[in-house]
């Protein structure tokens, strides 16, 4: 696990979960293999770092103009896990539990790196 990593999944969240099942667009994934679905994870230099942060800031404009003006009941046009139907509402606190496990991750990872605990 690795902050570069947490980045690239993040990037790919935000292109499923808004793009492709919200909005029921077709999306290339930027980082996934057919032959590898972790490749966010594992292939870590098949884009640059500046690469990465454009990537990822790019799915988030893309979410935000996708959701804005949306009523959160507005159902998504493909399913969700597990098949099961989700609205906006769904996908958008979904995304804050995605956002606050792997930022716990981060923080984990920065732990690791300065010995400090926070409060």
């Amino acid at each position: 696990m690795s902050l570069l990593g947490l980045l690239r999944h993040m990037t790919f969240v935000e292109q499923i979960w808004f793009d492709a099942r919200f909005a029921g667009n077709d999306v290339t994934e930027y980082y996934k293999q057919p032959d590898n679905r972790d490749a966010d994870w594992t292939e870590l230099d098949s884009a640059t770092l500046d690469q990465v942060v454009t990537n990822f800031e790019h799915a988030c404009e893309t979410s935000d103009e996708l959701a804005r003006g949306h009523d959160l009941d507005e159902m998504a046009r493909l399913p969700g896990v597990n098949r099961e139907p989700v609205d906006l509402r769904w996908i958008c606190i979904h995304m804050i539990e995605e956002y606050a496990r792997h930022c716990g991750h981060a923080d984990i990872i920065r732990e690791l790196i300065d010995d400090t605990t926070g409060y």
